[in-house]
């Protein structure tokens, strides 16, 4: 979709109260739209980055905690904390992406061990969302492409804002990479290059099976348990996007006005 204004960077921006300084209109430049419109980070973005100072150092400690799960690749900040846009009261939103075939036995784990360390986590019953860890975004590192379907000038900025804390086996330029699509709304912001593909230790034909069984069992268990609760969340045994709000359709709505 193409958005009449010349400042489309400058709107969008704006719709998260987020006023760019002149180095972030050069990074978040709208396609090859020129932007003359500049400013200084005001009062409120500046106590947003006081708040997001303090999430950033639990994300970090909580991130640190879950790589030492062998299965997982890649532990990143993502929604308004990746861009330290955070309010005082916003939860800590993570991505992470799990070795082939263990995203359902991944996540039980990881719930398990943020629990045992007294972690607090985002339940969607509560409302109190601050502080709290919220896992919204799930992949297996053989299904990193994003839906054509999905694919607008919101997805690509949230792709393109991710903070990586964890990268092993250089998924997360993997992941660009086979996500470039998001440099025909953002060009600038983020760098892509081919990625070298390391190759970790393979695991025994044996235990790679049974953990593909327990992975599928995992996943039908936990989708039977979600199932009641479910509104527009994407559940599947390669990925889980627990998105209940499409802002990517609220976002061009108001950059169409």
């Amino acid at each position: 979709m193409e958005f009449a204004s010349a400042s489309v960077s400058v709107k969008y921006h704006d719709i998260f109260g987020y006023k760019l300084t002149k180095e972030e209109a050069i990074k978040w430049q709208y396609k090859n739209q020129k932007i003359t419109i500049i400013g200084i980070k005001n009062k409120l973005r500046l106590q947003r980055e006081k708040y997001s100072q303090k999430k950033l150092k639990i994300a970090k400690k909580a991130s640190e905690l879950i790589s030492k799960i062998p299965t997982v690749l890649f532990v990143g900040i993502t929604g308004s904390l990746a861009m330290m846009n955070a309010d005082k009261n916003s939860d800590i939103d993570l991505m992470i992406i799990t070795k082939k075939n263990t995203l359902w036995v991944t996540r039980i784990m990881v719930y398990l061990v943020l629990r045992i360390m007294n972690y607090e986590l985002r339940n969607p019953n509560t409302k109190k969302e601050k502080d709290k860890l919220c896992m919204n975004l799930w992949l297996d590192e053989q299904d990193l492409i994003w839906d054509k379907r999905d694919r607008n000038i919101y997805t690509a900025h949230e792709i393109a804002q991710i903070i990586p804390l964890v990268n092993k086996n250089n998924i997360y330029e993997k992941f660009l990479y086979l996500n470039r699509w998001i440099l025909n709304y953002w060009p600038k912001a983020v760098k892509i290059r081919g990625y070298l593909e390391k190759m970790m230790s393979p695991d025994s034909s044996l235990l790679s099976s049974f953990l593909h069984i327990l992975n599928i069992v995992c996943f039908k268990l936990q989708h039977l348990y979600m199932k009641p609760k479910m509104t527009r969340e994407i559940v599947a045994p390669t990925h889980a996007i627990f998105h209940p709000n499409n802002w990517g359709e609220v976002v061009i709505k108001k950059l169409s006005k």
